[in-house]
């Protein structure tokens, strides 16, 4: 009964053509609210249950409030478009999550990072810091995206479905040319063999032979084939973010003097904030970084000290 629903959940977000990883993530919710009621069936359930399971959550569990908020989500989606019994009003205040201040690093800490990293390492996170890109963002480029005459990298998308236009650091160009090249000859081998990167479904049914084009190819393609998830067509996917956790993790590790929680999205942050210290507007950073509200950009000026408005210590003015 619960594989039958689950499999009816999986099919309403893939036809709401919801990511692989929200539907992941929805799919691990709902289990564990399943599994939390005794595997009772969630059109048995109702509020209170949802209440109980979101206040065990956070008092048991002790669980972030974004993720709190995660598994809301998956639970209002199982209700409102699988069960078709809408959740009412719950009662229930969701935990706030407090103003956080992202870690950033300097030019300094940045360079000798990037000493550290070698391979196809030593052009991704150089690509983060350059252009305030997301990890999965630089992972999903394809061979179309890049225009080398405008200098531009187009992100398609990108969080909230998104599209949007970034830099194209002049610096990285050669070497992103050189790892296009490689993208084509592996997309070449491919082509021989049968086997092409992984597309959106709607687009691999609209253009069945786009996976044949050399835009459509990743930049940084996965050294393995695997099954479409959704087609289960042999393809290749791009490079999993796994690695790129583990490359730069294995980098900062030999940092002993570096204190500093490193992790891909820090690269993100450190741009806004070079960029905003070099008084470009925040209007411009805003776009770049692809934020919906200018407040979310806002967060960098307090990593500056900007919102201090020249203010000075009473201790830096002298006690004499």
């Amino acid at each position: 009964m619960a594989s039958q629903l689950l499999e009816s959940v999986r099919q309403e977000i893939r036809l709401r053509q919801y990511s692989v990883r929200t539907e992941h993530s929805y799919l691990y919710w709902i289990r564990f609210y399943i599994r939390f009621h005794r595997l009772a069936h969630p059109a048995q359930l109702g509020d209170e249950e949802v209440r109980a399971f979101l206040s065990w959550l956070a008092s048991e569990r002790r669980v972030a409030a974004n993720t709190q908020k995660v598994a809301l989500n998956a639970l209002n989606f199982l209700y409102r478009n699988v069960l078709e019994k809408p959740l009412g009003n719950l009662g229930f205040e969701m935990a706030h999550t407090g103003r956080y201040l992202p870690t950033v690093l300097t030019a300094e800490e940045v360079a000798k990072i990037f000493t550290l990293l070698q391979g196809i390492y030593s052009l991704i996170f150089p690509l983060l810091y350059g252009t305030g890109m997301r990890i999965s963002e630089c992972l999903r480029l394809r061979l179309q995206d890049l225009d080398y005459q405008r200098r531009t990298i187009t992100i398609h998308d990108g969080k909230g479905k998104k599209d949007r236009m970034t830099l194209m650091p002049s610096s990285l160009s050669s070497l992103i040319y050189k790892q296009q090249a490689i993208a084509l000859q592996q997309h070449d081998f491919d082509l021989s063999n049968g086997v092409g990167p992984s597309l959106p479904m709607a687009l691999s049914r609209k253009y069945p032979t786009a996976w044949q084009k050399p835009g459509w190819m990743f930049l940084f393609p996965s050294t393995t084939l695997c099954n479409h998830p959704h087609s289960g067509v042999l393809c290749r996917h791009h490079l999993h973010q796994t690695a790129c956790r583990k490359a730069l993790k294995q980098a900062v590790a030999t940092l002993p003097q570096l204190h500093k929680r490193v992790s891909c999205h820090t690269f993100r942050h450190s741009f806004a904030s070079q960029l905003l210290a070099s008084d470009y507007d925040i209007r411009t950073v805003q776009e770049l970084l692809g934020h919906s509200d200018v407040r979310t950009t806002q967060i960098y000026t307090h990593l500056l000290g900007q919102h201090f408005s020249g203010v000075v210590s009473p201790l830096d003015r002298g006690l004499g």
